[in-house]
């Protein structure tokens, strides 16, 4: 069966074919709530992630429970009774939580300078700030001196206190489970913060509470700004075509496709993740471009036939309409397909999305639209909105009469662009994800700034297994001792404690880290201890085997691994640093900690989340520059089979990539950097670039065939297919405005990105390819009779 044949069918059977792609939608629906939207770490990840498989590791060896924290601002001053019996009855009812595992504050954890006391002495007791009898004065100056706690649980003006929730893994395995419980622990603990917000603010942080918000802001905007943009476009169609079938055709062509789509990802169980959650605006703009130029053509064509059947309208307006379409799903297809060979599963998942989710709207849309329109009496189009707003006619002019300006225009924009892009940086910023007035900038700004930062950066320091030459470090006493008794004791090197506090100070010194928790952070304490004097190894060893479990598990394990010959440093990063280069500082921290270790043996590796997020994003700038290249010659390729014709294929090319140069362009001048969420504007940007000009390109060829006249070409295609490609940029440009007033950043980043390349591509499409065309006269005779079937 050919498409005529096939358009006849679904002309002629409209209830038919309308019910089965119904029928066909309501079962792909019952699979659509199945759709998962995630962000937590195992979704951004490369093929293969060493990284997170070596994160996972270290996690899991040094018992690092995941965990939240309260930034707490009482109202009345730390460490009165009043303000302890808040915190008391505060940490006693987040305990009482299901799925919390313990809380640590200023009440529970281990006092060691308060009075100082001896080594010896101390491990036999170690009072907390709950015990009775203490200087206060004491405790006081320990919080903000010790490197323990100093802007870690209490800030430095003592008007901030931390309270930190370590949270239960009740099914590391089971993510989907653990994600569903980690959503309800947030929103419980949220629950208790509320009951307890006349006694001060309080504001929760937490990597897992900045992944839970983010899926939250996502799918708030997915249902909210995609409720008001079915509402607006609804409103723009029928301004422009002032009749309500074609208000009711794109919408319901639009949120079946959506729906359809959706409901396959949803059967299959794929993700969506923050690289991915914007393929649902993407395939709308795919949609609406199929079908408005469906009913445009339709349009067209009543106007010039008027006595002309229905059913024969319809089929001429899908039979002309269908070559271009296709191509030009094709091309985009293959665009999105590209990026299947990344190494990057979210990027790979996008691809396989878009793919999917384009080629569905082509079968929904034609159908819908042979069948819808089949069903509905032939009525007369009103022009209103080509009568008063004539852009198409306006630039057709300006091609004519201004085109060597338009070139000038294109070449100073493209050299503007090139320099802007070459400002453009890659960065991810979790705090300028959300405005400054909402809760969650709030309390992560609080706790950057007063206790500590809010990132997890973990360093790792890896010794070579030579226990002979440590051995050998020891007085014969000593070895002696290390030969017959626990060799763990003995581990602490002086050469090894020389490393532990070179490391640490280097980290303190890092600007960009906030807290750093280490054995250097012990070190420091046990020289206080010590009166001023370093530990020595049987000291260090002492701490080691006497300190109660509570207070090592607290203070000792999560930074050593004896058996593993390991050392942790525990670093969170300061991200509301306006001037933070987080890629710039994990190269430095690595370069620097290489350099002074280089002699010792010793192996530094850097993990925790911050690096995880850092190496996807770099990865997704590689390989949209790689994949970008290989796309534009996959275009070249698809243009030249298209049109038969190597000058055509390169104009085609010139005026697709002035408008990514240009949305490039403009964000690196203004300083917008390349995210997890906006990085995918180049497939946006190469998208629709594609769809106009192979829409344009194609009429174009179609009204050359009818009289030769390169410059009469130009004025009816720009009358024709000109205005459809106007209306499918108007519509979404005013559609996707709406999100500016989003409080996810990235929405509203989005959404103008969106604006600024739907009008760079028009106006490139309607400006610069015709005079293009129109300066080299690309087809000659001869090819306008051996490609005429492009145009039929």
């Amino acid at each position: 069966m050919n498409l005529t044949h096939l358009f006849k069918f679904i002309i002629k059977r409209p209830i038919f074919s309308v019910f089965i792609i119904t029928v066909f939608v309501g079962f792909l629906a019952s699979y659509a709530p199945l759709l998962k939207i995630d962000a937590s770490s195992q979704t951004l990840l490369l093929d293969n992630d060493k990284a997170f498989n070596f994160s996972k590791k270290i996690s899991q060896r040094y018992a690092t429970s995941d965990f939240l924290v309260v930034a707490f601002e009482p109202n009345e001053p730390l460490f009165t009774p009043k303000t302890d019996e808040i915190l008391k009855n505060l940490s006693n009812e987040l305990e009482s939580l299901e799925h919390v595992a313990s809380i640590t504050s200023i009440l529970n954890v281990p006092l060691l300078q308060s009075p100082i006391r001896p080594i010896k002495e101390m491990v036999k007791g170690v009072q907390t700030w709950s015990d009775s009898g203490l200087d206060a004065a004491l405790v006081k100056e320990e919080f903000l001196t010790s490197p323990l706690y100093k802007k870690n649980l209490v800030s430095e003006d003592l008007s901030t206190t931390s309270l930190l929730i370590f949270l239960k893994d009740d099914y590391p395995n089971q993510r989907d489970i653990q994600r569903k419980i980690e959503h309800e622990n947030i929103k419980q603990v949220r629950a208790v913060l509320e009951k307890y917000e006349p006694y001060g603010n309080l504001y929760l942080g937490g990597v897992s509470m900045i992944v839970d918000d983010l899926i939250t802001y996502i799918k708030h905007d997915i249902l909210f700004y995609g409720s008001a943009l079915f509402l607006l476009l609804g409103a723009t169609l029928y301004f422009i075509f002032r009749q309500i079938r074609w208000v009711v055709l794109p919408i319901l062509v639009s949120a079946y496709s959506v729906v359809a789509t959706v409901g396959i990802l949803g059967y299959f169980g794929w993700e969506v993740t923050v690289v991915s959650s914007n393929f649902i605006a993407l395939q709308l703009i795919v949609t609406l471009s199929i079908i408005i130029h469906l009913i445009v053509r339709y349009r067209e064509l009543s106007h010039l036939y008027p006595k002309a059947r229905k059913d024969r309208l319809i089929l001429l307006s899908m039979l002309s309409k269908i070559a271009p379409t296709f191509f030009s799903i094709i091309t985009t297809v293959a665009g999105f397909a590209a990026l299947i060979f990344s190494n990057i599963k979210p990027i790979i998942s996008l691809g396989w999305m878009m793919s999917l989710g384009i080629s569905v709207s082509l079968l929904i849309g034609y159908t819908l639209f042979g069948a819808f329109v089949s069903l509905l009496p032939k009525i007369k189009p009103i022009f209103f909105f080509e009568n008063r707003v004539a852009l198409a006619s306006w630039c057709s002019k300006a091609v004519e009469k201004r085109g060597v300006s338009i070139l000038l225009i294109t070449v100073f924009i493209f050299l503007v662009s090139v320099i802007g892009g070459s400002k453009l940086e890659v960065e991810n910023s979790f705090i300028n994800y959300f405005k400054s007035s909402t809760q969650i900038y709030k309390g992560m700004e609080i706790i950057d700034k007063k206790l500590g930062g809010t990132t997890p950066l973990d360093i790792i320091i890896t010794f070579e297994n030579e226990k002979k030459s440590e051995e050998e470090e020891l007085d014969p006493f000593e070895a002696e001792f290390a030969q017959t008794k626990d060799e763990a004791r003995y581990w602490f090197s002086a050469q090894k404690m020389r490393i532990i506090e070179e490391v640490h100070d280097y980290l303190e010194s890092t600007n960009g880290i906030g807290a750093v928790q280490s054995m250097g952070t012990l070190l420091k304490i046990g020289k206080i201890l010590n009166k001023d004097r370093d530990l020595d190894s049987f000291e260090m060893a002492l701490l080691y085997n006497e300190l109660p479990d509570r207070f090592k598990n607290l203070i000792l394990n999560p930074y050593l691994s004896i058996e593993d010959n390991q050392l942790r440093f525990s670093t969170r990063v300061m991200d509301s640093m306006q001037d933070l280069r987080r890629d710039a500082l994990l190269k430095k921290i690595d370069n620097d900690l290489t350099l002074l270790l280089k002699d010792s043996g010793a192996k530094v590796e850097l993990t925790s989340l911050m690096v995880l997020y850092n190496n996807l994003l770099q990865s997704l700038f590689e390989s949209q520059i790689r994949t970008l290249g290989i796309v534009i010659f996959a275009l070249g390729i698809m243009f030249w089979m298209l049109f038969r014709n190597i000058q055509v294929a390169t104009i085609a090319l010139l005026s697709n990539i002035v408008p990514i140069s240009t949305i490039f362009g403009f964000m690196g001048w203004l300083g917008l950097p390349l995210d997890m969420m906006t990085i995918t504007i180049a497939a946006i940007s190469i998208g629709i670039g594609v769809d106009d000009t192979i829409h344009y390109l194609h009429r174009f060829f179609s009204e050359l065939n009818y009289d030769g006249d390169y410059l009469k070409a130009m004025q009816r295609s720009h009358e024709g297919v000109g205005y459809a490609m106007y209306y499918t940029s108007f519509i979404v440009i005013l559609g996707f405005s709406i999100l500016v007033v989003s409080n996810f950043i990235p929405t509203i980043y989005f959404g103008l990105l969106t604006v600024l390349v739907m009008a760079i591509a028009l106006l490139g499409a309607l400006l610069l390819l015709p005079k293009l065309v129109l300066l080299v006269k690309p087809w000659k005779r001869k090819h306008l009779r051996r490609n005429y079937e492009l145009s039929s």
